[in-house]
């Protein structure tokens, strides 16, 4: 096998199992394979001994699958490289669905290596056994059925083309999940008697240098770059994703074109450029009456408030800028796109400091007063905490953003800043999985030298994914502060239609009764309970798992958001 293995750790005995789950961690390890999640099983023994034993990559364990792969997409999204996450046989693989679906919905490259019993044990009423094969149908890039390992020429090379083409496939033009099916017979534990290479009927090891079986050169695609109209009445809506935005900071530094940033699009820095209360804006009558743009560019997935939806539909000319070749994950949820693009140029001739310009700079800075003027004086509200959340945490931070009414009210009340990064799982917007997403962000902020972490989540995501704070002793530590906002229910039903129905608490608004301090206790991490938000600041930093719970009535925050609405209507007129 390969020379990188660490010193000392075992190599593989010749049975078809060890031979085949050592060949695949070893060559995916020469891709650049570094990170690995698995949940204990007794069908993929051979995949986490093979990893265990391997130095180049980090092993981390969770005894829940679904945590387990959320912990993966986490790594995975902060870090922009595939992340492997292992299960055995049965229900399993199925509690990796979820992540898969994120995955693919939002980009992120993801490994996902599900061992499963041979075809002589399928249909046959074995135990623990289910079709895995295509099991997430067309939410990944790519499925495998490795097939069962037998000791015959030709095996390695496959095995290893195999692995650098599910790398390939993960990390390629439209990133996202392969699906790797891996049948083992027994034995699946390696013998006792040592390596015994002459009863292979080939070499074992892989390429010369350490280097991968197969390298895939993908070259940037630059046709389909459009030069955008010169027009004043021109906006940019940057919304979730792993792009880079400063390209469009400069486009609306170059055209005066005023910029909508969603809190994970990461666009939200310059507050020259960026307005922090447009949320209120596009739904103000009169405004948007007075500001129908000519073009509207768009990247990323866009589409967090029911006011930006309605927005796009105003716009003549509608540019999304996405990969034109995958237009079954183009982000166009209104179907108001009129031009699809690789990337866009910026026009010559623009006036920075237009009237149109103007208009939204002023609108947004009286919103902006007006707003802050509310959160202020009310009682401490969801908004306000996650307004003062986002500016407390020091530079170099890491924020991901639970989905419901987190994600809405940071969009809602953030002040644009630089220093920090946000993310959330806005692929299929779902809470499953959001504290282990935001375990795992936090591992690969800090693996790669960041700072501080912190998660902004509410109760119900909180228990939806506790199993995701069990973490057994040898796990590596990571710092993360995790804000709970405590309403005891379903606080985003609170905003919509199903508020008047008669049986509206025990449908939508499912009150617990649980504690989040019991959560902590039962996590064995530390607890606080937050009385105010101008207390965030000496306890977003700190060491270790940690957790904050902020307590609020679903009622009194709804009632702060229609303040919120009613003093920008008046503010701005």
């Amino acid at each position: 096998m390969s020379s990188e293995r660490s010193e000392g750790s075992p190599s593989p005995e010749t049975n078809p199992a060890t031979a085949l789950a050592w060949v695949l961690v070893d060559e995916l390890a020469r891709c650049g394979l570094r990170e690995a999640v698995i949940a204990p099983g007794s069908r993929s023994t051979p995949l986490a001994l093979a990893l265990a034993a391997d130095g180049r990559i980090r092993l981390h364990v969770r005894i829940d699958e679904r945590s387990a792969s959320f912990l993966a997409l986490g790594l995975a999204r902060r870090q922009g490289h595939p992340v492997a996450v292992v299960c055995t046989s049965g229900t399993a693989a199925a509690n990796f669905h979820p992540a898969v679906l994120e995955s693919d919905r939002s980009g992120v490259p993801l490994l996902v290596l599900t061992a499963d019993r041979p075809p002589e044990l399928r249909d046959t009423g074995a135990n623990q056994t289910v079709d895995q094969l295509g099991l997430y149908g067309g939410a990944v890039r790519w499925f495998s059925e490795v097939g069962v390992p037998e000791a015959v020429p030709g095996m390695v090379a496959y095995w290893r083309s195999l692995a650098a083409r599910a790398w390939a496939q993960a990390r390629g033009r439209v990133a996202g999940p392969v699906h790797l099916n891996v049948a083992f017979r027994e034995p699946l534990l390696p013998g006792t008697h040592g390596p015994q290479p002459d009863s292979w009927p080939e070499p074992l090891a892989g390429r010369e240098d350490g280097k991968p079986w197969l390298l895939v050169h993908e070259e940037p695609n630059q046709a389909g770059a459009l030069t955008l109209p010169e027009v004043e009445r021109g906006v940019i809506v940057c919304g979730d994703g792993d792009y880079d935005p400063e390209p469009y900071l400069e486009l609306s530094a170059a055209t005066g074109w005023p910029l909508l940033a969603e809190p994970t699009s990461n666009a939200r820095r310059d507050p020259r450029l960026a307005l922090s209360a447009y949320r209120y804006l596009l739904g103000h009558p009169g405004f948007i009456r007075q500001n129908r743009p000519d073009v509207v560019v768009t990247v990323g997935r866009c589409g967090l408030s029911r006011e930006l939806l309605a927005f796009l539909r105003t716009a003549r000319r509608h540019v999304a800028v996405g990969n034109p070749e995958d237009v079954r994950r183009l982000a166009d949820p209104v179907r108001t796109a009129t031009d699809v693009v690789s990337a866009v140029v910026a026009p010559g001739g623009c006036d920075p400091d237009s009237a149109w310009s103007r208009s939204w700079r002023r609108a947004d800075a009286h919103a902006r007063q007006a707003l802050d003027e509310v959160l202020d004086t009310a009682e401490p509200s969801e908004p306000r905490l996650a307004r003062d959340l986002a500016a407390a945490l020091p530079a170099g931070s890491l924020l991901t953003v639970g989905a419901s009414m987190p994600i809405r009210d940071l969009d809602a009340a953030m002040y644009p800043r630089t220093g920090l990064r946000l993310l959330g799982n806005r692929g299929v917007s779902g809470i499953d999985g959001t504290v282990s997403t935001a375990l795992g962000a936090a591992l690969a902020h800090q693996a790669a030298g960041g700072g501080p972490a912190a998660a902004l989540v509410g109760d119900l995501a909180l228990l939806h994914d506790q199993n995701g704070l069990i973490r057994g002793p040898e796990e590596p530590d990571v710092d993360l502060c995790l804000v709970v906002v405590n309403n005891d229910g379903g606080g985003i039903f609170s905003e919509l239609e199903q508020a008047s129905h008669p049986d509206f608490e025990r449908l939508f608004g499912t009150p617990h009764g649980v504690s989040p301090e019991r959560v902590a206790q039962m996590a064995g991490i530390e607890y606080t309970l937050l009385e105010e938000p101008e207390d965030l600041p000496k306890h977003v930093v700190g060491s270790g798992v940690r957790l904050l719970e902020f307590r609020t009535r679903r009622a009194a925050s709804a009632e702060v958001r229609r303040r919120l609405r009613a003093a920008v209507q008046e503010a701005v007129g």
